[in-house]
């Protein structure tokens, strides 16, 4: 097993910056109250609309007309690691989780007719929203899903009327220095040599890794989260298009600054929700949001990287109570 790139859960940080943005924010509109206790979930809808030419697969639930949660989803996960956690707030929200492109039921186009960048994802998220009808948006964002979610956010800020962020960084300080010692070099020089730890992230083995490193709860981990998500890594050519989108991370090291700058000038409404035993993105990502945004609320779990396959009631309690705080619309 390649374990090069699957880092020591003690390890301490590393650092960066640079600068930009922010804009004005609009206030929720009201929720609904919420459903009378039953044992009855909310059912979830399953559809594929066309945004940017590609067709995008998507969950929701939820009335059509109230308040909008995008959930924005991590590697190497799709909409299915919200599977769970999209009915526990469909009776007050229309709770609408996609696909990006090469993810999950989304279309895959070959490198030649997509670039895969995190721009290139933003702006097809971007008509994603515009497509299911979807004018303004709480967005619910962890790993790729920050670097989704804050593009949309600088790009739309008038739109997005808060943001709850579980396990996504915007600060250097935030990684594990064993992922930066992986990356780095692949990032400066990209050749066979300096991809083979990166590639280890497409392995079976570091997927699994993924979901069960820190998590407590074990007899809630279901295998189908990392064996639907390794079918999709493993599907043909699939790992050209993933590791494109590996080396483009760098772009979003860039603009860390600027996603800073925008939440410390907007004060955005703010939750951060961590799995504290997260073996890729340490405390030290939580406590920033803390920084700039003095008035983010925190909440912290004895769980790991995908903390919604074991905490997923709790994380669903602290959400919907930071949902309901937000201010009325005007």
């Amino acid at each position: 097993m390649d374990t090069s790139f699957i880092p020591s859960r003690r390890a301490a940080l590393a650092a960066a910056g640079l600068s930009a943005a922010a804009s004005a924010i609009a206030a929720v509109p009201e929720p609904r109250p919420a459903a009378a206790a039953t044992s009855v979930l909310p059912e979830i809808r399953y559809g594929s609309v066309k945004a940017k030419g590609l067709d995008i697969f998507y969950r929701e639930a939820g009335p059509k007309d109230a308040p909008v949660l995008l959930l924005l989803h991590g590697f190497p996960s799709s909409s299915h690691m919200f599977r769970d956690f999209i009915p526990r707030l469909a009776d007050s929200y229309r709770v609408i989780a996609p696909d990006y492109p090469a993810f999950g039921s989304s279309e895959a186009p070959p490198l030649a007719k997509f670039p895969y960048t995190f721009d290139a994802m933003a702006r097809v998220v971007d008509a994603f929203t515009v497509a299911v009808g979807a004018a303004s948006y709480v967005i619910y964002m962890q790993d790729y899903g920050g670097p989704v979610g804050f593009r949309l956010a600088l790009e739309h800020p008038e739109r997005v009327r808060g943001i709850i962020v579980q396990n996504a960084v915007i600060n250097v300080e935030g990684w594990n220095p064993e992922a930066v010692k992986a990356f780095a070099p692949f990032w400066q020089k990209r050749s066979a040599e300096t991809e083979r730890p990166v590639r280890a992230l497409l392995k079976p083995e570091t997927t699994r890794f993924q979901y069960t490193h820190g998590a407590t709860r074990s007899e809630r981990l279901s295998p189908d989260a990392w064996i639907h998500d390794q079918a999709g890594l493993d599907r043909p050519g699939n790992d050209a298009l993933q590791l494109q989108m590996l080396w483009n991370y760098q772009d979003n090291v860039a603009q860390y600054p600027a996603w800073q700058e925008f939440l410390k000038s907007s004060q955005m409404p703010l939750l951060v929700v961590w799995g504290d035993n997260d073996p890729y993105f340490t405390l030290k990502g939580a406590e920033l949001f803390k920084t700039l945004v003095p008035s983010a609320e925190r909440f912290h779990l004895d769980a790991g990287h995908f903390a919604l396959e074991t905490h997923g009631e709790e994380i669903a309690e602290v959400s919907r109570a930071f949902l309901a705080r937000l201010p009325l619309a005007r």
